[in-house]
């Protein structure tokens, strides 16, 4: 068989295996489609360059920041904040369990300068409180603090989503990344109305607990901040996991030989995403979170990002009415200008009526800005310019593993600040999986009870799984960047004050 093809999915699967397939809700195709990218990979991208100010990034002025803060005061349209919440606090923690397994073995062990930094400045922690309340909790006994802070019997950290871990400090007790996203959107997104509206996506099994907090602390806030909140909640459906497989490339099997699936990443939450029906959609990790006291740059800037795209939406409902009228030539090279200029969009040489058709085609598309910070160091995606494969150049977010190991000399990265529309000029919503790229996507390599694996994630949700989508590009400060991925990120300043 050529090492490029995929063997028919049917000779390896059991009877068993077609009804576990099938309670997925997935079908053969869908699972040979998926074998055939761990065989085969991505086919890699043709990337122009980084995006950079002045080219692909837009910088804007004191004067242009007020004018889009006020277009977006002024405008009573429906808004909704998106928070993909489900990530484990466990890999927040990922320096604690190795020191515990060191100090398990000796309790004498020294431990990475970093755990040290942790134990000498325990106290400052916004959940020392509790931990310290705990009973068995003895101040030199390292070992037993780092159990405590994991294991059900104490704070259970190990098993809790991020979006529930104590972060910050505050005179009527600790607040959760949960609850400052709560304020944070009190303070950005509040509708005419006066209600708040969140969306979060997390995981089943921490559903509960999630409801159970906003039962806990609703009243304060709405309070506080004399509004109303209308929350929901959605997990990440059972028929977007992915098989995963050996490192051969075949099904891997649990030890009972039962299929493995795994979720599929963040691309898995498009359809989550397309779900909501409000007309702005504001996305922004759990984790990027500061004390209500840091917010106003965060508050400024959002402001900013949802005036630019407000003011990019009203331009492109225009040129749609303007070609569905029959526009002049003229008009289009004023259209393909825009498109240049705000969406990084080049088009190869047509006229006439195929030129009308591609413009329509590239304006008919969901719109997102992307605020952008300099670079620091920071993981994460970064913003590029690509050549699609119509021939045409589009702006793109694109992870690292998407670089196919080349080297860029990019000087701003993505930290997740997106305002988005996908409603259409003719008031419908776009279908989103149709502005995705299906030929991106990851293949990491993880362990399952001590055996290797490969995964398989979905076209990222800011990266492949929004690849068609009309994408601007504007620079933020670092100030609106704070997240947190690592326990003793909470220490920095701003988190800590």
């Amino acid at each position: 068989m050529d090492p490029g093809t995929v063997q028919p999915a049917y000779f390896m699967f059991t009877k068993e295996d077609f009804l576990t397939i099938e309670r997925k809700g997935q079908t053969l195709n869908n699972i040979e489609a998926q074998l055939r990218f761990f065989s085969t990979g991505f086919p890699p991208l043709d990337i122009t360059g980084p995006a950079v100010p002045g080219d692909g990034i837009v910088q804007l002025n004191a004067q242009q920041q007020e004018d889009l803060i006020k277009r977006y005061d002024q405008w009573n349209g429906s808004r909704i904040k998106f928070v993909p919440a489900s990530g484990a606090a466990s890999r927040m923690f990922k320096d604690i369990f190795e020191a515990r397994a060191l100090l398990e073995k000796d309790r004498n062990a020294v431990l990475p300068d970093q755990v040290n930094v942790f134990f000498k400045r325990l106290a400052e922690f916004a959940f020392y409180p509790r931990l310290a309340g705990l009973k068995g909790f003895y101040p030199k006994d390292r070992y037993g603090i780092l159990s405590l802070i994991l294991d059900r019997e104490g704070l259970n950290f190990a098993s809790l989503p991020k979006g529930l871990i104590p972060f910050h400090k505050y005179s009527d007790g600790p607040r959760t990344p949960f609850e400052e996203h709560l304020v944070e959107a009190a303070l950005t997104s509040a509708q005419p109305d006066g209600t708040v509206r969140l969306h979060f996506t997390v995981s089943e099994e921490h559903l509960d607990l999630f409801n159970r907090l906003f039962d806990k602390v609703r009243k304060k806030y709405e309070e506080l901040f004399q509004t109303r909140f209308i929350i929901g909640f959605s997990i990440q459906s059972p028929s977007t996991d992915t098989l995963a497989v050996d490192m051969d490339n075949r099904p891997f099997r649990d030890q009972d030989g039962s299929l493995v699936f795994r979720p599929a990443g963040h691309g898995a939450l498009l359809d989550n995403l397309n779900a909501l029906a409000e007309d702005m959609v504001i996305i922004r990790n759990i984790d990027n979170v500061v004390p209500q006291a840091a917010l106003d740059p965060v508050i400024h800037w959002r402001k900013v990002l949802a005036g630019y795209l407000l003011s990019c939406r009203m331009k492109v409902y225009k040129y749609i009415g303007a070609l569905k009228d029959n526009a002049d030539p003229i008009c289009m090279k004023e259209i393909a200008l825009f498109l240049e200029r705000n969406f990084g969009i080049t088009h190869p040489p047509m006229e006439g009526e195929e030129f009308r058709s591609y413009l329509f085609s590239k304006l008919n598309r969901p719109v997102r800005v992307c605020g952008m910070v300099p670079a620091t160091g920071e993981p994460g995606g970064g913003p590029f310019r690509v050549v699609d494969r119509d021939g045409s150049g589009s702006l793109q977010i694109l992870e690292g593993v998407q670089l196919q190991g080349r080297r860029y000399a990019s000087t701003h990265f993505n930290p997740v600040d997106i305002m988005c529309s996908f409603k259409a000029y003719d008031g419908t919503t776009y279908r989103l999986s149709e502005f995705r790229d299906d030929n991106t996507g990851f293949i990491p390599q993880k362990s399952y009870l001590g055996r290797e694996l490969k995964a398989l994630e979905m076209p990222g949700l800011w990266n492949g799984g929004m690849s068609r989508w009309n994408t601007a590009f504007v620079e933020v400060p670092l100030s609106t960047f704070n997240p947190v991925k690592t326990v003793t990120d909470l220490l920095r300043n701003v988190h800590n004050n």
